[in-house]
């Protein structure tokens, strides 16, 4: 089973459960994991950003 958090809700839900694919992230292969996607995501959020800082650094010392 997959799992989805909707973000307009705040609430997870089963595969079966969602009819709109545009207000969810995932899917996740657990419950727990889809409960902490918005942290996942700003984990990632954050990672990206620092690359892409690291990229232009590069670009300009170039």
């Amino acid at each position: 089973m997959k799992y989805w958090f909707n973000i307009g809700t705040g609430q997870v839900e089963e595969d079966e459960e969602t009819a709109r694919k545009d207000n969810l992230l995932g899917p996740y292969a657990t419950r727990a994991e889809a409960e902490h996607a918005l942290e996942h995501a700003r984990e990632n959020t954050e990672r990206w950003d620092e690359e892409d800082r690291r990229e232009r650094e590069e670009d300009w010392s170039d």
